[in-house]
């Protein structure tokens, strides 16, 4: 996460300076049709019942980086279509509850630690390899730097990995019985493939985006059908 925040920032201030010296190019042909989607967002759990709820805790945050290849419709100058590959992740915390993902029970434990050790910290978190497509429209393709773009497209993925991890164990009254780190791994209760629709809205390479998962996070009968959600900030040269 912190790699890719120094990344969006990098990439923010380099992409204006490029585009500034591309600014007298009018020929559209002549613009790059590849590049990279890097997209910082805040996560949330549709649908999530009371019982999850109430373990809420934190802000919980995920990253996206996409490179993408950006095809324009022949004869239709504000058009395109892109398609790529990337990674998602997301990072959902919770304040005095554990999610056992390890659980060899039939249903996913969601266990309130109130009154009980915990963890100062903790968080489920997941990552998934997508290819995303987008139908693109552009009011002034040949100013990208100074255009209206609107993106509507879908992701396909397939998760990578599910891991929760927990920092300084402490008791029920709060003082701290270990300083140490404990993740714990598997992607047993998950739906492993994953469907998505997606939005961009950006004037130049700044926008704002949205995902919303069709998938449910987990299998069915193991947990409540729940779909996350992404809604964020997004540079993008395209």
């Amino acid at each position: 996460m912190k790699k890719l925040f120094f990344l969006f920032t990098i990439v923010s201030f380099g992409l204006p300076v490029w585009a500034q010296k591309k600014k007298d190019i009018s020929n559209i042909s002549h613009r790059a049709a590849d590049h990279f989607v890097i997209q910082l967002a805040t996560d949330h759990w549709l649908n999530m019942p009371d019982s999850i709820k109430s373990g809420k805790g934190g802000f919980s945050r995920g990253a996206n980086i996409y490179f993408m290849f950006d095809k324009q419709f022949k004869g239709v100058r504000k058009l395109s279509v892109a398609a790529g590959l990337g990674v998602s992740t997301s990072n959902i915390y919770f304040k005095k509850m554990a999610v056992d993902i390890t659980s060899t029970e039939a249903t996913l434990p969601f266990v309130d630690l109130n009154g009980k050790n915990y963890f100062k910290k903790y968080k489920l978190a997941t990552s998934y390899l997508e290819v995303p497509i987008e139908l693109r429209f552009m009011d002034k393709p040949d100013q990208p730097n100074k255009a209206i773009k609107v993106a509507l497209g879908i992701k396909v993925g397939t998760m990578l990995k599910a891991q929760t991890k927990g920092k300084q164990l402490r008791d029920a009254d709060g003082a701290i019985i270990k300083d140490y780190i404990e993740k714990q791994s598997s992607k047993t209760f998950f739906n492993t493939t994953r469907f998505s629709g997606t939005a961009r809205l950006n004037y130049g390479i700044y926008g704002v985006f949205a995902s919303y998962s069709f998938t449910s996070l987990f299998k069915d009968g193991v947990a409540a059908e729940i779909h996350p959600l992404q809604v964020g900030i997004s540079i993008s040269g395209l």
